[in-house]
C-alpha cells in the first residue's frame, strides 16, 4: 500500500469512528423510539450490507457468477415484505423483540427456546463477518495473523455500536451505506471501463476457462434447490432477525418504519452487483487466486490509490457494522428475554446498558475464538446457514402470534421452535445431500405441520399474559 491509499484508508475508518463516537454522545434516554426513515434505513442496511453482500458476493461470483446475487436480492425481497407485510403488526405488539413477542403468546417456555435458538444462529453469522474482516485486513496488512487481525476487527466493531445503541448504529450506517455505493458503483465502474463495457464483459466471462460447466450468467447455477434455497434462508432470516426488527420498532411510527425498510429494498440489491462483476473479472483475469480474495485484491491492482484506501476502509467498516449490529441484536435479545425474565437485579437503565454493553464484548470474544480455525473458506455459506436457522426457529410461531393470537396451544409452538432448526442442522450437515432441496425447506415444513396440528386441536383459549 502507498502513502495516498493509507491515506484514504485511514481518513474513511476515522471519519466513521469518530461518528460513532458522536452519535453515542448524542444519544439521550428514550431517543431510539423517535427514529425517522433514513436513520431506519441505516440501522437496516448497516447491518445486513457487510461481508457477506460484498466480499462474499464477490467471492460466491468468482465461482458461480449471478448466484451469488442472492444474498442482496434476497435481501431487498425480505425489505419489501418486511415494509409492506410485518412493521405495522409488528409495532402493534408495543414488545422489543421478537422473541418477546412468542413468550407473550406462548409461555415462558417457548420463549427461553427461541432466545437462545435464534441467538444462536444470530451468532454463527458474527463468525462470517470476522472472518471477512480477516480477507480486508489480510489484504491491506499481509503479515499481519489472523489472531490480531480478529482482535482488531472485535475492537471496532465493539466501538461502532456500544457507544450509539440503535440511533448510533443507525447514524453510522447512512454514512456507511453512501460509501458502499461509492465503492461497489466504483468498483462495477472500473470493470465495464478495463474490458471496454457490456458487451466485452459478456464475452469476456464466456471465455472463462470453465470445465465444470457453469453457467455464469443463471441465478440458478448451483442449482435451483440450493439457490432458491439460499434465497428463502435470506429472506425469513431477515424477518425473523432481532436487529432488523428493532429497527423498525425504533420508528416514531408506523409510517418512518415502512418508509425506512422500503428505502433499504430499494438501495441493497445493486449492492450485489459491483460485487459480482468484480468476481467474474478476477476469475477471467486472475483464475489463481483465493476466491474470497477477490474483491480486495482487484481493488488493490485497479483502483485509483486515494479511492482504493477509500475502498478497503469502506469494506472494513461494512463488516464491523454487520457484526456490530447482530451483535447488538443477541445483547438485545439476551438483556430482554433471558437475564430479566431469570432475576431483577438488572432492571434498572444504567445497569441494564452496562450489562448490554458487557453481553456484546462477551459475544464478540467468543466470536473471535472460534475464528481463529479453518472456518473461513466459503463466508456466504455461514451466512445462509445463519438466517436459515433464524428463520426456522422464529418464522411460523412469530406469524401464528401476529396473526392466530389464542388459538395454538404452547405445546405445539415449544415443538414447532426446537423441531425446526433440528431438522434444518440435521438435513444441512450429518444428512447432507439426502434432501433434493435445502434443508431449510424442510425445517419450515416441520414447523408448519407441528403449528398447524395445534391449530385444529387446540381448543381457543386466551391469550398469555
Amino acid at each position: 500500500m502507498d502513502i495516498w491509499m493509507m491515506i484514504g484508508l485511514v481518513a474513511t475508518i476515522g471519519v466513521i469512528a469518530g461518528l460513532s463516537i458522536y452519535s453515542g454522545t448524542k444519544v439521550k434516554g428514550g431517543e431510539a423510539a423517535k427514529n425517522g426513515a433514513p436513520i431506519i434505513a441505516g440501522v437496516i442496511i448497516g447491518t445486513l450490507v457487510g461481508g457477506s453482500s460484498t466480499v462474499g458476493t464477490a467471492q460466491l461470483a468468482y465461482n458461480y457468477g449471478m448466484s451469488a446475487w442472492w444474498f442482496t436480492l434476497g435481501g431487498g425481497i425480505a425489505c419489501l415484505i418486511l415494509a409492506l407485510v410485518y412493521v405495522k403488526p409488528l409495532r402493534a405488539q408495543n414488545c422489543p423483540t421478537l422473541v418477546g413477542m412468542i413468550r407473550k403468546e406462548y409461555g415462558d417456555g417457548a420463549g427461553m427456546a427461541a432466545s437462545v435458538l435464534n441467538s444462536v444462529g444470530t451468532f454463527i453469522n458474527i463468525i462470517s463477518q470476522l472472518i471477512s474482516a480477516t480477507a480486508v485486513l489480510a489484504v491491506i496488512f499481509p503479515t499481519m495473523g489472523v489472531v490480531p487481525e480478529l482482535i482488531i476487527s472485535a475492537l471496532f466493531m465493539v466501538l461502532y455500536v456500544v457507544f450509539g445503541g440503535t440511533k448510533g448504529a443507525g447514524m453510522v450506517g447512512v454514512l456507511k451505506t453512501i460509501l458502499l455505493y461509492v465503492a461497489m458503483m466504483g468498483c462495477a465502474g472500473v470493470v465495464l471501463a478495463l474490458v471496454g463495457g457490456v458487451g466485452p464483459f459478456v464475452d469476456l466471462v464466456h471465455s472463462i476457462d470453465n470445465p465444470e460447466g457453469v453457467n455464469f450468467f443463471s441465478l440458478f447455477a448451483r442449482g435451483a434447490g440450493e439457490d432458491i434455497g439460499a434465497g428463502l434462508s435470506l429472506i425469513l432470516g431477515v424477518l425473523t432477525t432481532q436487529t432488523y426488527a428493532q429497527a423498525v420498532l425504533s420508528g416514531k411510527s408506523d409510517d418512518a418504519g415502512r418508509k425506512g425498510a422500503l428505502l433499504s429494498a430499494v438501495l441493497i440489491p445493486p449492492i450485489g452487483v459491483g460485487g459480482i462483476l468484480v468476481g467474474l473479472y478476477m476469475r477471467a483475469t486472475h483464475p489463481g487466486i483465493v476466491a474470497k480474495t477477490a474483491l480486495t485484491a482487484f481493488t488493490l491492482e485497479y483502483m485509483p490509490p486515494v479511492l482504493a484506501g477509500v475502498i478497503l476502509g469502506t469494506l472494513f467498516v461494512a463488516v464491523v457494522g454487520t457484526g456490530a449490529g447482530l451483535a447488538l441484536g443477541i445483547s438485545t435479545i439476551v438483556n430482554n428475554d433471558i437475564v430479566k425474565k431469570l432475576t431483577h437485579r438488572f432492571d434498572s437503565p444504567v445497569k441494564s446498558g452496562l450489562l448490554s454493553k458487557l453481553c456484546i464484548v462477551i459475544v464478540l470474544a467468543v466470536a473471535c475464538c472460534l475464528s481463529t480455525g479453518s472456518l473461513g473458506d466459503t463466508i456466504l455459506q455461514f451466512a445462509f446457514m445463519s438466517m436459515g436457522l433464524r428463520g426456522a426457529v422464529v418464522f411460523v410461531p412469530l406469524c401464528a402470534a401476529l396473526w392466530l393470537p389464542g388459538r395454538i396451544d404452547r405445546k405445539f409452538a415449544l415443538a414447532s421452535i426446537v423441531a425446526g432448526p433440528v431438522i434444518v442442522l440435521l438435513f444441512g450437515t450429518a444428512l447432507s445431500g439426502v434432501l433434493p432441496f435445502d434443508s431449510l425447506f424442510a425445517g419450515i415444513f416441520a414447523a408448519l405441520v407441528i403449528m398447524g396440528v395445534g391449530l385444529a386441536v387446540s381448543p381457543k383459549r386466551a391469550r398469555l399474559g
